[in-house]
């Protein structure tokens, strides 16, 4: 009897298991979270580490953060060489801002798996918040050692060299990622600034104008091409970006951008309108 009760458990533990994946897999976060909480009511359940770890997934979705978090230390007292579970945390004390709390995490991770791209990546992105570029530049780098495809780590690494004024590094990291995703507004974005930046102002407009193509309502696209006209005295073609800038963001700035060029036009009455 004992075994027929044992074999039953686990066919409704698998049964619950997948309901819940097809569930989340819909897009039906909280039906999921339903039949995990039956598969975990189960004795399988409370030592089973997969169903934990998408337990803990599934709460962080949910914004369930003291949920979330206590199931990742379910795992660790059943196996506290769980990796995954170390970066999970990460993520929690990542996005709490607790980010030394969320650096010990990903180290943990990366010291239980060497080749864990993503403990790699936002451990980077914190030392690049923190302002430690170089450090961040080193990480960024071991992740693409290991995914050389990563998009966002090839955009990221693009802005910091960018930010130290290692265009030419910029511009290759840049190429990489539009390899990648050749439409991505704001790496096309990026990429108009490192042209500028390299004295390249026409190649620097082709990026800017294929970002609004891309985007049409990210303001800074067409406010950068305002600035590189208004820098070559074109102030009408200046204006029309400014004013395209202007309307996505109500931003007093851009309005002294349009009032300036009126006034070097000699047109007043219109300055003035952009004046507070």
């Amino acid at each position: 009897i004992k075994r027929e009760e044992n074999i039953m458990d686990s066919y409704l533990f698998n049964n619950h298991i997948n309901v819940a994946r097809s569930f989340k897999a819909e897009g039906n976060k909280l039906k999921a979270l339903q039949f995990y909480k039956k598969a975990y009511k189960l004795e399988e359940g409370r030592h089973d580490i997969e169903l934990l770890l998408d337990m803990a997934l599934l709460y962080h979705e949910l914004e369930q953060i003291d949920l979330a978090e206590e199931k990742y230390r379910e795992v660790l007292k059943i196996d506290d060489k769980e990796e995954r579970a170390y970066y999970g945390l990460g993520t929690l004390y990542d996005e709490d801002g607790f980010f030394e709390e969320a650096k010990e995490y990903y180290k943990k991770a990366i010291k239980l798996n060497k080749n864990y791209d993503k403990a790699y990546f936002f451990l980077a992105n914190i030392y690049d918040e923190e302002g430690e570029k170089e450090k961040a530049i080193e990480l960024y780098k071991k992740v693409l050692e290991i995914n050389p495809k990563d998009l966002w780590a090839n955009a990221n690494i693009a802005c910091i060299m960018e930010e130290v004024g290692r265009l030419k590094e910029a511009e290759k990291y840049n190429n990489s990622a539009l390899d990648i995703e050749p439409n991505q507004f704001r790496i096309l974005f990026n990429m108009g600034v490192v042209q500028k930046g390299l004295g390249n102002n026409e190649k620097a407009k082709e990026y800017y104008k294929k970002s609004i193509e891309s985007n049409p309502n990210f303001p800074y696209s067409h406010l950068n091409l305002g600035v590189i006209y208004r820098e070559a005295n074109n102030y009408k073609k200046a204006i029309g970006y400014y004013k395209d800038a202007h309307n996505l963001d109500n931003n007093p700035t851009i309005a002294e951008r349009i009032s300036s060029c009126y006034e070097d036009l000699g047109n007043y009455p219109e300055a003035l309108k952009y004046i507070d």
